[in-house]
C-alpha cells in the first residue's frame, strides 16, 4: 500500500546516508538517523533551506543525533529510543563481518569463539548495512561490501 514515490524517497535517503558514512573509514560504531520530510524540516528550521535539496514533495532528510551511544547492545539501545511525531522514520547503520552460508556449520556456538572464528576466517566479508523504515511501514536496506566499494546493494528484504 506504499506509493512508489515513498519507496524512492526512502531509498534515496538511505543511499545518501551510506555515502555520508562511507566518507569516513571502515570500522565505525553503529549510527542512528532520524528521517524527516525535507519540506517539513525546512518549515520548522527555515535557516536550513540553503543546505537542503528539497527535490520532490516527499524527499527525506536524515538527522544524526549527537548523543546516540549504543554500547555493546544495539538492539537494546534502539528499543529505548523514540522520537516525536515530527520524525517520519529511522535508519541505522552498522558494519559487520560475515561469512558465506556454506560456512555456517563451522561457526562455534560460544559467542566469543564465534567472533574470533569469523574475524580470522579467509572467506570473511566486511559489510556496511544501512536499513531504514518509515512510520507507514515502508522499509528498505542498502549494503556495501569492502571488497566491492563501487557496488551498492539494495533490497526490501535486506
Amino acid at each position: 500500500g506504499v506509493s512508489e514515490s515513498a519507496d524512492d524517497a526512502l531509498i534515496a535517503c538511505l543511499t545518501e546516508i551510506e555515502r555520508f558514512v562511507a566518507s569516513s573509514s571502515w570500522g565505525g560504531p553503529p549510527r542512528l538517523f532520524a528521517l524527516v520530510r525535507t519540506v517539513d524540516l525546512v518549515k520548522a528550521e527555515p535557516a536550513l533551506a540553503g543546505q537542503l535539496a528539497i527535490g520532490r514533495h516527499d524527499s527525506l532528510s536524515s538527522i544524526e543525533p549527537d548523543d546516540f551511544r549504543p554500547g555493546d547492545d544495539l538492539a537494546q539501545a534502539l528499543s529505548t529510543t523514540s522520537w516525536g511525531d515530527a520524525v517520519d522514520g529511522a535508519a541505522s547503520c552498522v558494519e559487520r563481518i560475515c561469512l558465506p552460508d556454506d560456512c555456517a556449520d563451522e561457526i562455534p556456538h560460544d559467542p566469543e569463539k564465534a567472533a574470533a572464528f569469523v574475524a580470522a576466517h579467509p572467506k570473511r566479508q566486511e559489510v556496511r548495512v544501512v536499513a531504514g523504515a518509515l512510520r507507514d511501514g515502508s522499509h528498505y536496506g542498502v549494503a556495501r561490501l569492502v571488497e566491492h566499494p563501487d557496488e551498492l546493494l539494495g533490497s526490501i528484504d535486506l
